[in-house]
């Protein structure tokens, strides 16, 4: 298992980018929480298969069909033990 923090840059509010990230985390086997800040970014704990976890910051990078993502920040995170992939 490993641990990344990603935060979104673009238009990734207001077009369902966090159920999309739940769905397809769920769908790659992680387990982390996706959540929106004030500034209109969206930020995402992802832990998982190092696999899986490059795979999802891969799909990211498009989201869901109205978003349009400019960049992403990625960094290492420590691990939550968390039990599923949730939206906060």
């Amino acid at each position: 298992m490993t641990a990344r923090r990603v935060v979104l840059h673009g238009k990734v509010q207001g077009v369902f980018y966090r159920d999309w990230t739940v769905e397809t985390a769920r769908g790659l086997d992680l387990v982390g929480w996706v959540r929106n800040h004030s500034d209109g970014t969206v930020e995402a704990h992802l832990e998982g298969g190092p696999d899986a976890i490059r795979r999802m910051i891969e799909a990211m990078h498009a989201g869901p069909p109205r978003a349009k993502v400019d960049r992403i920040e990625e960094s290492a995170a420590d691990e939550e033990g968390l039990a599923t992939f949730e939206r906060r």
